[in-house]
This record gives structure tokens, C-alpha cells and sequence, in this order.
């Protein structure tokens, strides 16, 4: 992966409003990465600073050893999760 599909993926991200999410294979197909975990790579390595928790698992669930923090960081922008998945029709970033 080269540096302006990097720095696409941080933009990507970055823009995902409050209150919407996307998942790893959303923010790939609009960057035009091969490879959601790529996507998730780049947000273990340089994401701090981005609205990480924003984006999920395609079947709308966090990783389990970032449930916790994701999921009260989504409640918190009014996005609410039942038994910890969040419902992707309702809250799904479909962007600009």
C-alpha cells in the first residue's frame, strides 16, 4: 500500500459524520483498496486521531477487545447498538 492510499483511508474516515457508521469494506470500496483489512491496518497504525470507532465489521459488530469503548463512543453520538451490533440500515454512512 503506497502513501496516497493511506492518506485516503484517514480522509475517509475523517469524514464519516457523528452519529453514522461504515464498515471496513465501505471505506475499501471507496478508496479503492482490494482489502477491508487493510482498511483496519491503517486505522490500528495511524488512527488514533480519527472517528475509528465509526467504523464496524460488516455485520455491524465491533472487535471484541474494542467492544466496550466502541460501542459507548457510538451511544454517545446516538448511535445505539442491540446486543451489540448496530443496525447498518438504520445508521450506515452511505456518503457524500
Amino acid at each position: 500500500m503506497n502513501e496516497e492510499e493511506h492518506e485516503r483511508v484517514r480522509e475517509a474516515v475523517a469524514a464519516i459524520p457523528a452519529g453514522r457508521v461504515a464498515t471496513y469494506g465501505d471505506i475499501a470500496g471507496r478508496v479503492g483498496l482490494p482489502s477491508a483489512r487493510l482498511v483496519g491496518r491503517i486505522l490500528r497504525e495511524d488512527g488514533v486521531d480519527l472517528p475509528w470507532h465509526r467504523v464496524l465489521r460488516a455485520t455491524g459488530k465491533p472487535a471484541e477487545h474494542l467492544a466496550t469503548e466502541q460501542l459507548t463512543l457510538l451511544a454517545a453520538e446516538g448511535v445505539i447498538a442491540r446486543d451489540g451490533r448496530v443496525d447498518l440500515r438504520r445508521y450506515r454512512w452511505e456518503g457524500p
